[in-house]
């Protein structure tokens, strides 16, 4: 056996961050679907491991979890800090009505997994790992929650939520384009002119107050405090919290709700604290890092026997986002030309990432034309606000099925 140290742990992850990029820049499939470079490098490394492990070469133990839990915490807190209300403002009636409707999809996916759990016999939180969490989560959430569901003692739940988030993936990389076409072909759609721009939205992304009292290193270590500071005081009430209530709550989720309230504070009361270019960026490396620990932590060998289930609870649950964007989402959001292109945005992060969903956009919007609002809804809502609802939700099914 190979144990390797916490440290020695988390060099491995970023080299294997590394390496997946490269792939991923090299293999177009990989591009084109914007598959995350973690997950590639992660699951090189447990493709390995597990053929070492079986074979009895050699057995490799990790020691990544302090590390892994810290970048999970501090992802989630940048989420947090970018869920300004003026974006709400922003976006008017469609976004709020884009953003209810992706709440009301992580409720139907926690369903259908639960559902199609008790049809195939198997532990319903096992069926949650191929619902919400994984399906409009993505990988991030899927590893996360998958944590939550294996310390209530449900073996195997980070695998079966990170392949599943996989094949979310890829299917919305894969549905989004074809459902828009068919939706802009059957309704004859075409781009029309409307005054809609990112101009406000760069102005809330980069904060050139802060930048102009302080220097960029001044700047970074504000941003650093802050997530900290939500971090800290997040993971202490919610450890109270839990107590209290009795109810079993991710740390994250207080550390992303504190997160919320100091971004608005500071808006507020004109503080200028935050630099949402900088704490986006922060939460994409702390993502990464996170992810590429969880995929080379993963034991491929024990999701053997949950193949079959997780692959037909996942087709579900593309047949369900194609048929409620179709006949659903698509009136809601007004049936113009517009709709039709949130809905390849729509399908490509209820499924996978907020990537995909801007992939679809581009390829969308190149072939048939510019689409403004939905180039102004769809990276607000899947980039920042879909956790506020998606959180609370996977958290109280989890809640009602746990032992």
């Amino acid at each position: 056996m190979i144990e390797l140290n916490s440290i020695t742990t988390l060099f491995l992850a970023c080299l294997l961050l590394i390496i997946g990029q490269a792939i991923v820049n090299k293999v177009e499939i990989f591009n084109r679907l914007s598959i995350p470079s973690p997950v590639i490098g992660g699951l090189i490394f447990a493709v390995i491991s597990a053929i070492l492990s079986t074979t009895g070469v050699v057995t490799i133990k990790l020691d990544g979890e302090f590390f892994q839990n810290f970048f999970m915490l501090a992802f989630f807190t940048t989420i947090g800090l970018g869920a300004s209300f003026k974006l709400l403002k922003l976006g008017g009636k469609v976004l709020i009505v884009y953003w209810i409707l992706c709440g009301v999809l992580a409720t139907f996916q926690n369903v259908i997994g639960v559902s199609m759990a008790k049809v195939l016999h198997i532990d319903p939180l096992l069926g949650l790992t191929a619902g919400a969490m994984s399906m409009e989560g993505g990988h991030g959430n899927a590893a996360a929650y998958g944590q939550t569901i294996e310390s209530l003692g449900v073996h195997s739940a980070v695998t079966a939520a990170l392949a599943a988030a996989t094949l979310g993936l890829v299917a919305g990389g894969l549905l989004g384009g074809p459902v828009v076409r068919y939706l802009i072909k059957k309704h004859n759609l075409a781009p029309k002119d409307i005054n809609v721009t990112q101009k406000d939205y760069s102005e809330i992304d980069i904060n050139k107050r802060l930048h102009k009292n302080f220097s960029v290193n001044e700047v970074f270590f504000i941003q650093v405090a802050v997530i900290l500071f939500c971090m800290g005081l997040g993971t202490y009430l919610g450890e109270r919290f839990s107590e209290w209530t009795g109810q079993n709550i991710p740390l994250y989720v207080a550390s992303m709700f504190i997160a919320v309230i100091i971004r608005n504070i500071s808006e507020v009361a004109n503080l200028n604290l935050i630099d949402l270019k900088l704490t986006n960026q922060i939460g994409d490396i702390s993502l990464s890092i996170f992810l590429s620990i969880a995929l080379m932590s993963i034991q491929l060998t024990e999701i053997y026997n949950l193949a079959l289930p997780l692959v037909v609870i996942v087709l579900c649950q593309i047949i369900f986002v194609a048929l409620f964007s179709i006949f659903i989402v698509f009136r809601l959001l007004g049936k113009d030309y517009d709709a039709a292109v949130m809905i390849g945005g729509f399908i490509g992060h209820g499924l996978g990432a907020t990537p995909n969903a801007m992939a679809n956009l581009d390829t969308i919007t190149k072939k048939f034309g510019n689409s403004p609002r939905a180039y102004l809804v769809v990276p607000i809502v899947g980039a920042f606000l879909v956790d506020l609802l998606g959180v609370p939700i996977i958290t109280t099914f989890i809640n009602v099925f746990k032992p």
